[in-house]
């Protein structure tokens, strides 16, 4: 049987979803074709939708290479795919980093290198710096992963064990022009974070990332720790012409999807595109607004929905099965439960929460008493980090599979009841 609220909360993620389509977002957006040869280059989980976009706009000859997470290839007639492993890179990423560095070499100041880039990048272009392996690489992206530490500071940290990323791929460029057309998957849409950056002039100061470790208490393996203790750093080289644009963003797709609601007679609420923190403990603050909206009818009255973007963080303490909405989900049921009238979707934009195969879980304040009706703790299984394991035993998962696009994560909280017969979906 159809949930209508369900069905509403997943035509506002369509809605955001579409607002980042691959076309819409270039179409507008690129250059004009340069004198000599145009050279694509790409990497993210967005980054072969990309491309294929670019091959139905761009009148000139051109030729090409991006990278994308293993299943999220499109055909292209032109640009070369490669798929490799995220969020921990594998050899084909390696091989992946080695195609778009050749692909940028050699080239002239009447040439023109359009890099489409999205989230994802970063572990789908290792290229260790001299003395470090792959391995080494796993080893860090394992350890960032579970640390919990914000994406601008994992991507400062990434930085330093890259010889593409924090501008590095656009130096190699050189004399060329460089256009930079960005979808967003960072908090505030700075363009050096969104994969690390390869493109996008600028990387910290080796103290810098040394001082955030320290100060965050992150683990890294001890080969990596021994490289920064070196205060290794590759040189400056001369760099190119660099254009940049963020093409698509949270922020955006937000409007979109409260654009959808507000013709479905519910008034909108953009919390912010921009939340970080761990995910269990954001939800604890969205469960808290949502409530005392509920009750109070302030600062909107029933029907309304609450909008949110940016990206959390797990720490992980246990090696459960979900990511960080799954999660964010499963804490707010324990918050809400038992509350009626509020239901919520949350979900990446990608249409993978983490390493699943769900784009994120739906909630209501009835969900944690379904979990315990067939045999689950829902505190326990939060505990250990396996909030999907949780909503997929009461029919709670949100499956989309890969959306082509990427612009964070996606959160709607819908209060009161549907109107009926305005929405116009």
């Amino acid at each position: 049987m159809r949930d209508p609220k369900r069905d509403f909360l997943a035509s506002l993620f369509d809605a955001a979803v579409a607002a980042a389509d691959p076309l819409k977002a270039l179409q507008s957006t690129l250059p004009d074709p340069p004198k000599g040869r145009t050279v694509v280059i790409g990497a993210g989980k967005g980054a072969a939708q990309l491309a294929q976009a670019f091959e139905q706009l761009w009148p000139a000859p051109f030729e090409g290479v991006v990278v994308t997470r293993y299943g999220y290839a499109a055909p292209c007639q032109t640009i070369k795919v490669i798929e490799a492993a995220h969020p921990v890179p594998d050899a084909a990423g390696l091989q992946a980093a080695e195609a778009l560095k050749d692909a940028v070499r050699n080239l002239g100041p009447d040439d023109l290198v359009i890099a489409l880039i999205c989230g994802g990048g970063s572990s789908l272009l290792p290229d260790p710096p001299h003395g470090l392996t792959l391995e080494d690489l796993q080893q860090l992206n394992e350890a960032l992963l579970a640390s919990g530490a914000p994406i601008s500071v994992m991507n400062d940290i990434r930085k330093c064990f890259s010889g593409i990323n924090g501008g590095r791929l656009a130096e190699l460029a050189a004399p060329a022009q460089v256009c930079s057309l960005i979808v967003s998957d960072v908090p505030g849409d700075a363009p050096g974070e969104v994969a690390s950056g390869p493109t996008v002039p600028g990387r910290p100061a080796i103290a810098d990332v040394r001082a955030m470790i320290r100060a965050r208490g992150i683990v890294l393996p001890d080969r990596c720790m021994e490289f920064l203790e070196k205060g290794a750093a590759s040189p400056d080289r001369p760099a190119p012409h660099v254009t940049t644009k963020v093409i698509a963003s949270a922020a955006l797709s937000l409007q979109a999807a409260a654009d959808v609601a507000q013709s479905c007679g519910i008034q909108p609420w953009i919390l912010s595109d921009a939340i970080e923190g761990e995910a269990r403990d954001v939800a604890q603050v969205h469960s808290a607004i949502a409530l005392h909206t509920a009750k109070s009818g302030t600062p909107y009255a029933a029907p309304l929905v609450i909008l949110s973007g940016g990206e959390t963080t797990v720490t992980l303490r246990h090696k459960g099965r979900g990511g960080r909405n799954s999660e964010f989900q499963l804490s707010l049921a324990i918050a809400l439960d038992g509350q009626p009238g509020i239901s919520a979707l949350a979900a990446d934009t990608d249409g993978i929460d983490g390493s699943e195969d769900n784009a994120g879980a739906f909630v209501d304040g009835n969900t944690a008493n379904r979990m315990r009706e067939v045999g689950l703790n829902p505190i326990a299984y939060l505990g250990r980090n396996d909030a999907y394991s949780a909503f997929e035993a009461i029919d709670g998962l949100f499956v989309t599979g890969p959306t082509g696009t990427n612009v964070n994560d996606f959160r709607a909280i819908l209060i009161g009841d549907l109107p009926q017969g305005q929405c116009r979906q």
